[in-house]
């Protein structure tokens, strides 16, 4: 840790149970302990330099949202409140204050469950060539970054390392069975919904979003992290205007200077300049203080 920015854990005596992009996870009796680091990934690669208070971003902003959607459905979270782990030892504590979630260990579905309300990013370059977003067919005419007429669903793979890859629904119905794939589908555009209409209140447009869910007690809950700007496009609605690209609060603004500095993509990835690293950092510090009302720094 460096000012300010952890970049990895290491607590020993805790059983690891994986290092992710962003996230260190370790096993504390029957329940996970989610670390949201400072760590950034883009185009498959974690970055090697951090983004200051980016991993309690990430924690705030879980934590806000799965209460805000507790009536909708259950999720993972047991608490983010790190005196309650008593396994800790009090350095770690300190360490791993506001960037930390004790959460049920549950049997994950093998599938990220992308809603998307907006045309941007991937599904509009396929949209561009084939009228289609995830092979579902679209009305013609549509704009860059112009609202859907309803949300859709465009489920992926979960790859464990590497690109996820878009597949069909009828491909998740494969994997899952009918009932769960409807049942995923349902509650993913759901929550969008409703997540993207406090958003719009709030001056954020939630351009597209995706969902992980997993199965504890025989109940379909909500797990990892949701609608975080590493996890979700977020555009300012006073600057929304279609038929172009939009400024964001998410890490497009890194991918931006990556396409731009000469990187390749397959060779280790640059460091990032001072400059990106603070406007990145702000950007994520101003949509959590707009979702939530509540300065973390």
């Amino acid at each position: 840790m460096s000012n300010g920015i952890l970049l990895k854990t290491n607590i020993d005596y805790l059983r690891l149970h994986s290092h992710g992009k962003v996230r260190d996870i370790y096993e504390i009796g029957e329940n996970l302990l989610f670390i949201a680091t400072d760590r950034i990934s883009a185009f498959d690669s974690v970055l090697r330099n951090g983004i200051p208070y980016k991993g309690k971003v990430l924690t705030h902003l879980s934590e806000f949202w799965f209460q805000h959607m507790s009536d909708l459905t259950e999720n993972h979270l047991i608490t983010t409140k790190i005196d309650e782990i008593d396994t800790l030892r009090r350095e770690d504590k300190e360490l791993l204050r506001e960037r930390s979630m004790l959460v049920k260990k549950v049997k994950v579905i093998p599938v990220e469950c992308v809603v998307r309300g907006y045309l941007a990013g991937s599904g509009w370059k396929e949209y561009k060539e084939n009228g289609t977003v995830c092979k579902i067919k679209l009305p013609p005419n549509l704009k860059e970054c112009e609202k859907l007429p309803e949300p859709i669903f465009t489920p992926s793979t979960k790859a464990t390392s590497g690109h996820d890859e878009n597949i069909s629904y009828e491909e998740v119905v494969e994997i899952t069975g009918e009932k769960l794939a409807e049942e995923l589908r349902q509650k993913s555009i759901e929550i969008y919904k409703k997540a993207n209409g406090y958003a719009l209140t709030k001056g954020i447009i939630i351009s597209d979003t995706k969902f992980e869910w997993g199965v504890y007690d025989n109940k379909t809950i909500l797990i990892d992290e949701i609608l975080t700007p590493d996890s979700s496009r977020f555009w300012p609605l006073e600057d929304y205007s279609p038929g172009r690209s939009q400024p964001s609060f998410d890490k497009q603004f890194v991918r931006d200077y990556l396409e731009t500095c000469g990187w390749d993509k397959k060779s280790p990835p640059p460091l990032l300049p001072d400059n990106i690293i603070n406007i990145t950092s702000k950007k994520y510090l101003e949509a959590c203080v707009k979702l939530t009302g509540e300065r973390i720094w």
